[in-house]
């Protein structure tokens, strides 16, 4: 399918958006602070005089996608642009990380935003005149580069709340940090990163936040700038899994001389089906059990040695995920038993949930509808795909959104979701996506970490 270049025209001007009412939830501003429908207005004409300069970030990042713990071209243009607005700048964290800290003019708590900048090893088939052309090697192989999960969006987006954050660092009663994470979708096989990596390396320290926000572009076919949110767990845990079965290898025109390890293989397959289908009470929370890969064999007359399967458990809850562990060992261990064979399984945990902080969230849902009109701001299902932000909300409380990238008119049924060679995200989200950004932060400073959002961590909301 053909696209052509991209127009960024809103339907309703920012500037109109900030004549709403904000709200009584900025009890407790500071005295002398901006009212909150002048704050709107001034954050709406600041997002509408960077938003060229996004859509060409975007533009430009999508061109040049790199894969994860490779990011070195995207952190050098987040971290130059950073330094010019005069962010206190980190940068090498987690191996291409770049955490930056900006100062308001009056002392307060502090908040922190994150954005993702790694793409996916995607051959991209979009038409577009950004298109990436990009290939590169990865584990081993020769792959196309595609931000095929709309990571882009999702550094220029907060590229240009930086901007519109800096311009107002003075009204602003806290501090601001920002956090651009390098692979999200996983480093290269025998490497650390990702969000677990920089927290291990203090980037959520030296100060560290009272709450954190992330926007995911796409997920769901919502029209291009609507938002929609869940309390608690709004993404799945996934965990990836083993499982090595051995039998003895035999010549094919005698089975019965040996063990057939594909045989035992493909009944272990069968029998992981019957976990979420039989076994576990689905009425408590979801579950999905995957084999992605089923590897054994080099020849037709020869039976091998052994299989090895690959999959994948995603859970929402954190005692099914260690059910389903242990009923993945039990049904392969046991199969394999019965016909003469081992199986060795092997579970790594690999993303918690993204569980919204319940209290925050309720909180921040007046700023969602604020950015977006009420109308376009819905209670998301919960998503099977897995999220490292989760980390980052274990260890404070955390809002993640999602936000509709479908061309307004377009069908739902059109819509090509995130890790597709297709997808394809409508520019004309962006500015809901920016002004979210930076009035999820503003909002957060003026109302300052309520004791309700510590009570709800500290009840066990994760």
């Amino acid at each position: 399918m053909r696209f052509p270049p991209i127009v960024l025209t809103l339907p309703l001007s920012l500037l109109a958006l900030a004549a709403a009412v904000h709200p009584a939830a900025a009890q407790g501003a500071a005295p002398g602070a901006a009212s909150a429908g002048a704050l709107d207005a001034e954050v709406a004409r600041r997002v509408d005089a960077v938003m060229p300069k996004v859509v060409g970030w975007r533009r430009d990042i999508h061109q040049h996608p790199e894969l994860s713990n490779r990011e070195t071209r995207t952190a050098a243009l987040v971290a130059k642009h950073l330094e010019a607005l005069g962010y206190e700048v980190r940068t090498g964290v987690a191996r291409t990380g770049v955490v930056a800290v900006l100062k308001g003019g009056r002392p307060g708590p502090v908040v922190a935003l994150r954005a993702d900048m790694d793409a996916l090893p995607v051959t991209e088939q979009v038409d577009l005149p950004f298109a990436s052309k990009v290939r590169t090697t990865y584990n081993g192989q020769d792959v196309g580069v595609m931000h095929a999960c709309g990571h882009d969006l999702h550094v220029a987006m907060l590229m240009g709340a930086a901007e519109v954050l800096a311009g107002m660092k003075a009204q602003l009663p806290g501090t601001v940090k920002l956090i651009f994470q390098p692979a999200e979708e996983g480093p290269p096989n025998g490497e650390a990163g990702g969000a677990i990596q920089m927290i291990k390396e203090g980037a959520l320290e030296n100060p560290k936040p009272d709450a954190i926000f992330g926007i995911h572009v796409g997920i769901t076919p919502a029209e291009a700038g609507a938002l929609s949110y869940k309390p608690l767990g709004l993404m799945a845990a996934a965990d990836f899994y083993t499982v090595t079965v051995r039998g003895r290898q035999v010549h094919g025109a005698t089975p019965w001389a040996g063990v057939d390890p594909i045989v035992v293989a493909s009944q272990i397959v069968t029998g992981l089906q019957t976990i979420v289908s039989r076994q576990l009470d689905l009425t408590t929370a979801p579950a999905v059990v995957t084999v992605g890969a089923f590897n054994g064999g080099i020849r037709n007359n020869i039976i091998p040695d052994s299989v090895v399967l690959l999959g994948t458990i995603r859970t929402f809850d954190p005692a099914m995920r260690k059910e389903v562990a242990m009923r993945i060992r039990r049904t392969a261990e046991q199969i394999a038993a019965a016909s003469g064979a081992t199986a060795v399984v092997d579970v790594q945990e690999r993303t918690p949930v993204t569980s919204n902080d319940p209290a925050l969230t309720e909180r921040m849902v007046a700023t969602l509808r604020r950015v977006a009109g009420p109308e376009r701001v819905t209670l998301a299902r919960p998503v099977t795909g897995a999220e490292d932000f989760g980390y980052f909300a274990e260890q404070v409380p955390g809002l993640f959104v999602f936000l509709g990238v479908r061309p307004p008119g377009s069908p739902e049924s059109a819509f090509v979701s995130n890790h597709s060679p297709k997808f394809f995200a409508d520019e004309r989200a962006m500015p809901n996506g920016v002004k979210a950004l930076v009035l999820l932060a503003t909002d957060f400073l003026r109302q300052g970490p309520a004791d309700a959002t510590r009570a709800g961590r500290a009840a066990g909301a994760r």
